[in-house]
């Protein structure tokens, strides 16, 4: 007993001066910071049109906890709060764990819900920098490690993983659910893959990555048997619209709305195809910038996939690949590649790429001071009510 309180207080010490909580503390703060400097300073530049989308779910306990629910955000808070609904019919295209987790947490703090997916976001997002760490320690090292922790904290999308999003509750699923396959453990990751399925759609890509996996085990058969058991907690979510609204498939129509995105025929080339295309259009020139910015982002994120696969093996590659096909065989019409800096922000296996490559100071410099550049403006864009990711 001695020797097992020794050991649990040895492991308390060894979080508090992990680098990934201090990464974490660090990167929230200064964020944060940032976005409430950038609400209150460029105030009068807010979105002219920022009371189009904006509600009354989205002011809870003022700006300084405000300022982390903009966009999809209210779609969220509108499920914690009221569930699903056949109308408006985009409800069904958000995943239930987070909202269903923000309602629970929401209703035990007295109807604060938004305070509740603030505190949700961030408490995942530490998880998953602590799992990110340990996950990446094995194959890069220590120094390794922590700079995949950093490139997670300052990626250009990071602000995402404190917002009233599910970012950061997937990138802990996932990770968890790699960690456990990893281990031998095909049970729990199989629970853990359908609570991931259970959170975004995309969730699915970790299917064929864990099943490689399970298939290189002694006991293959049994391993895929465990891990099948991902698609019965998965299939909680049509029986849930079903009961809900009549509808079980309904998330399978709900993008065809307000993001207007239709299965390509070419499917993840169709999608790329017409984020290129459509630079030739007669177009605003913002919306130039901004397929520009997505186009490049995709690009970077599909050769880093494939220097995943390389350099850390077929799962990782192919879960890279499988997240960035499925949303490129859902293009938008306005912005084909709509999002995609965003989706790429869970992608851990590209971290690991950067990460090894970032071992030369200079480029480990300049990737740190680009992103975080580019994370800064983004903090900016989110604060004012400008279209970020």
């Amino acid at each position: 007993m001695i020797r097992g309180l020794v050991d649990v207080g040895q492991r308390l010490r060894s979080a508090r001066r992990s680098p990934a909580l201090e990464l974490f503390l660090w990167s929230r703060i200064a964020l944060w910071l940032l976005a409430i400097f950038a609400l209150l300073v460029f105030e009068p530049n807010r979105h002219p049109e920022a009371d189009r989308w904006d509600s009354p779910r989205l002011h809870e306990l003022g700006y300084g906890i405000d300022v982390w629910a903009r966009w999809d955000s209210d779609w969220y808070l509108r499920i914690a709060e009221d569930g699903y609904a056949a109308a408006p019919s985009s409800t069904p295209a958000f995943f239930p764990l987070y909202p269903g987790l923000v309602a629970l947490l929401g209703r035990l703090l007295g109807g604060h819900f938004l305070l509740a997916g603030v505190l949700l976001s961030l408490a995942a997002c530490a998880a998953a920098f602590a799992l990110l760490y340990r996950l990446a320690r094995e194959r890069l090292g220590t120094d390794g490690a922590r700079r995949t922790v950093l490139y997670l904290a300052v990626f250009p999308t990071a602000l995402f993983l404190q917002a009233v999003y599910s970012e950061s509750l997937y990138l802990l699923l996932v990770l968890a659910a790699f960690l456990l396959a990893e281990r031998g453990r095909f049970l729990g990751a199989g629970v853990v893959t359908g609570l991931a399925m259970l959170t975004r759609p995309v969730g699915i890509a970790l299917l064929p990555a864990l099943a490689v996996l399970a298939w290189r085990s002694e006991d293959r058969r049994g391993a895929l048997l465990r891990l099948s058991v991902s698609v019965l907690v998965a299939a909680t979510y049509p029986l849930l619209l079903a009961i809900w609204i009549g509808e079980p498939f309904a998330f399978l129509r709900a993008q065809d709305g307000i993001w207007q995105r239709e299965l390509s025929a070419l499917g993840p080339l169709g999608g790329l195809w017409d984020g290129i295309a459509v630079l030739f259009a007669d177009r605003p020139a913002r919306d130039d910038a901004l397929n520009v910015q997505q186009l490049a982002f995709t690009l970077l994120f599909v050769a880093l996939a494939i220097a995943a696969w390389r350099r850390f093996g077929a799962p990782y590659g192919l879960f890279a690949l499988l997240s960035l096909a499925i949303p490129l065989s859902f293009p938008s019409e306005r912005w084909p590649l709509l999002s995609m800096s965003r989706f790429g922000l869970v992608l851990f296996p590209l971290l690991l790429v950067l990460a090894a490559a970032g071992a030369r100071p200079r480029l480990n410099a300049a990737l740190t001071g680009v992103s975080a550049a580019l994370l800064g403006v983004a903090v900016v864009q989110w604060a004012l009510w400008q279209w970020v990711a």
